[in-house]
């Protein structure tokens, strides 16, 4: 489609009669993006924004960001945000062109990050994609975080959305932002803060200065002139209920609803929503009231949770429709309800909550909107546990603000209220910090870097939860979670159930385990206990543990019987598995014989396409194309080809693929093939490589599977030589020979003795340096830096895995 405006083409996206406001045309026809928009809720801020950079991708000539990532505060957004972006996709015939995904945790069918050179629209929560900028990607695979970490900081324009209730993750991603000009990217990186309360002091950090941001983009006059929304009426009362008596509010809720529009409760905690839930529905029942009553917060399994939206979007609402729900609804869910009932919560969050109301202004004078709002109780022990999570003095400053809305709370009204608001932050991330954690090298105590406090405020930290029909301990190779499969769950409340479930003295005596953590170690599932908790995690419940309702959500209540067992979610079947193990090799049991020689020269060719979409890489295209062809080289060890299946046709052929069944298992334990492919690299000494380029080209080939990087070392388990002086480590022994080996269109690498000399620290007997020295000077070099180099690192992996689906996806 050609569009001659874009008008016509907002027009043909959105299937609006209308033209778009100001704003947004002035977004979309602006050589870049600003860094703060700040319109009110209800009026397009996410169709402004997506259809820009839609608009801009397809007729600037100007470097624009090839992925759009969306941040959001809630899960709850994540769905709608998806429907919303594949409409307006379809609408324009772009669904081809323009790829959407939707990042979730655990294991996903669609591998996004395989596609580099492709457009895309990356849209998840906080928790998901902050912990990937940081290389530490909550609810995946420790090996792929570099690959998420290289996309994720190079070539983007990051929005966040509603930041009012990102806590401390509006911080980290204003280092982020600064990091980025700092460190050097690849390609154009931009950031953008939205609200309809966005103040650029929240933003300012150490390594940001708020002058740099600029002044956010409003809404012009003309756009309030003309809009219903911006001039909506929206009456403010107050409730006769209190913060925390449920059985009187659900009775206001009752008297004041009107069967033919929608009401909404919202409050600030999850139990207080169940409680409030429960009570609507047993005293409908008792009235013989017509109600349709949903509840909605964070912590439901997908499907469970895209019911619960679909509900509460469905337009016209059911008759006697009543939503209950906690903050998941405040920022960007498109839902207008008659009726709404608020707990007193921080100004920013009263703001988007009121948005919820009479949203486009529907309501007549004959059937008029309402909004109540609820105080919390007066004497001071009951008032400030009442106002959790929340701070009380930012409850007791809305109070203050919510006495000057004489007129209401509509949009023109709330613009008449003097506010200045600070954003408290405690914990901000440092460039120091940063560059700690682009090393993934597994902590063999246990203790990663945590880097909690950075995503989320510590009073909402959340870990993963699935459920399983096991019984005693799962079977070592029992998958990993999909994300069909997780249910978000509050730390705190997943540790008081695993320690009753540990705690019961019938389970104990019978040794039986109900609470299980992967070893990605030791490739085995062993019980966890409340101590071995951590943010972001994924854990395993058995079914008879309980936690889980399908009405509910996760309750955290532990099953007393087998009525309470948890409905396990179907697995979907994946070509190739996640490679989540240390010693796994998924992207070699891939079903069909192939050559070394085949694949190298397959995965070179598919780099070379992925380049030829990426003009700003050509300084790099040498050593990436030649990586490519060395970075399977290890798999000629006797290690690797003793552990093949039997029947390879040419047992003196190096393979690099082989059916998936009939695999055996190493002859020693934790062999990694890169890191014998990587030392080859350093060795060579015929001038296939340049010197120049050795160092880089080892990196990419020894962080091929995201296991080898910046660090070699030996790890527990591991069979040892009778020589006390051999070194080694991962399975790779001084001395050990690789033999000649065709690496594809006519390229030989010749034998070789391997060498473990690099591992030793500072330099070596022959003077070179080691490993860590080597690599830790790409991290530090200004030309590379650590977003680049992990994007690079990207690039490799992600044309050696296509390669290898490919032949997966021709053999099923």
């Amino acid at each position: 489609m050609e569009f001659k405006s874009y008008a016509s083409f907002f027009k043909q996206a959105t299937g609006l009669d209308g033209n778009p406001y100001f704003y947004q045309e002035d977004l979309a026809n602006s050589g870049s993006f600003p860094a703060l928009l700040e319109v009110p809720t209800g009026m397009g801020k996410t169709a402004a924004v997506i259809l820009a950079w839609l608009w801009k991708r397809l007729n600037s000539d100007a470097d624009i960001p090839r992925r759009l990532v969306w941040c959001l505060p809630m899960r709850v957004l994540v769905e709608q945000t998806r429907q919303c972006v594949d409409n307006w996709l379809k609408n324009l015939s772009l669904g081809q062109d323009i790829k959407v995904h939707v990042l979730m945790g655990g294991e996903d069918v669609e591998d996004w990050d395989v596609l580099p050179e492709q457009a895309t629209i990356l849209i998840g929560t906080q928790d998901m994609l902050i912990s990937r900028a940081l290389n530490r990607g909550y609810g995946m695979s420790r090996y792929r975080w570099p690959m998420h970490f290289g996309l994720l900081n190079n070539d983007c324009l990051w929005v966040l959305d509603e930041v009012q209730l990102m806590g401390a993750g509006l911080a980290t991603t204003a280092q982020l932002h600064a990091f980025r000009k700092s460190l050097g990217t690849f390609g154009k990186n931009q950031s953008l803060w939205m609200s309809a309360t966005v103040n650029p002091k929240w933003l300012e950090t150490v390594d940001l200065s708020a002058d740099d941001l600029g002044v956010p983009i409003k809404l012009t006059d003309q756009d309030k002139a003309r809009s219903k929304t911006y001039k909506a009426v929206k009456p403010l009362g107050k409730a006769n209920s209190m913060m925390g008596d449920t059985g009187a509010l659900a009775d206001e809720v009752l008297k004041a609803h009107q069967p033919a529009g929608r009401t909404l409760v919202i409050v600030n905690t999850v139990a207080r929503a169940m409680d409030i839930f429960k009570k609507l529905e047993v005293q409908s029942k008792k009235r013989k009231l017509e109600v349709s009553t949903v509840l909605i917060h964070s912590r439901y399994r997908p499907a469970e949770r895209a019911d619960k939206i679909k509900r509460l979007l469905s337009d016209p609402p059911p008759e006697g429709s009543i939503i209950v729900s906690t903050q998941v609804v405040e920022a960007g869910v498109d839902v207008s309800a008659r009726i709404l009932f608020t707990e007193l919560a921080p100004w920013a969050s009263l703001v988007q909550r009121f948005g919820r109301c009479n949203r486009r202004g529907e309501c007549e004078q004959e059937s008029p909107a309402q909004v109540y709002w609820i105080d919390p109780p007066q004497d001071e022990k009951h008032y400030e546990k009442a106002a959790l999570p929340y701070d009380p003095d930012a409850l007791v400053t809305s109070k203050k603000l919510l006495e000057q809305c004489h007129h209401g709370v509509g949009p023109e009204a709330l613009d008449a209220v003097d506010t200045e608001l600070e954003f408290r932050r405690v914990h901000v991330i440092r460039r120091k910090d940063l560059i700690e954690l682009f090393d993934t090298t597994p902590d063999l105590a246990g203790n990663d870097l945590d880097i909690d406090r950075y995503v989320r405020d510590s009073d909402s930290s959340d870990v993963q939860v699935f459920w399983r029909d096991v019984l005693a301990k799962p079977a070592d190779d029992e998958p990993m979670p999909q994300r069909d499969e997780l249910c978000p769950a509050p730390i705190g409340d997943f540790k008081t159930v695993v320690g009753k479930l540990t705690g019961k003295a019938e389970l104990r005596k019978r040794e039986i385990h109900t609470a299980f953590r992967r070893n990605f170690l030791e490739r085995r599932w062993e019980p966890v206990r409340d101590t071995e908790i951590y943010p972001g995690q994924m854990y395993m419940l058995a079914s008879i543990a309980g936690g889980y309702t399908a009405e509910l959500g996760w309750t955290g209540d532990v099953a007393r019987n087998a009525k309470g067992s948890v409905t396990v979610v179907p697995r979907k079947e994946q070509r190739i598995a996640t490679d989540s193990d240390n010693d796994a090799e998924p992207y070699s049991q891939i079903g069909v014989w192939q050559e070394l020689s085949k694949h190298s020269a397959q995965a070179h060719k598919e780099l070379q396409g992925i380049l030829a979409h990426l003009r700003h890489l050509s300084g790099f295209y040498e050593p990436l194309l030649t990586a490519i062809r060395w970075h399977d080289l290890g798999k000629a060890h006797w290690v690797f080809r003793h552990a093949l299946p039997d029947g390879m046709r040419d047992p003196f052929i190096p393979w690099a693929k082989a059916p998936r069944k009939g695999w055996k298992r190493y002859a020693r334990k934790h062999f990694r093939h890169e890191l014998a492919s990587a030392l080859a690299v350093l060795q060579e000494s015929g001038g296939l490589i340049a010197d120049n380029q050795r160092n880089l080209i080892a990196y990419l080939v020894a962080a091929h599977h995201g296991k080898v990087r910046l660090s070699i070392r030996s790890l527990p388990g591991e069979k040892k030589p009778d020589d006390a002086a051999v070194r080694f480590a991962r399975g790779v022994w001084d001395g050990d020979p690789l033999p000649e080996t065709d690496l594809g269109d006519g390229l030989v690498a010749p034998p070789v003795e391997l060498s473990l000399e690099p591992m030793e620290l500072g330099l070596s007997a022959s003077g070179q340096p080691s490993w860590a020295e080597r690599m830790l000077s790409l991290r530090d070099d200004p030309e590379l830096g650590p977003f680049r180099l992990a994007y690079l690192e990207c690039l490799l992996r992600a044309a050696d895995m296509r390669v290898s689906a490919r032949i997966a996806g021709d053999d099923a």
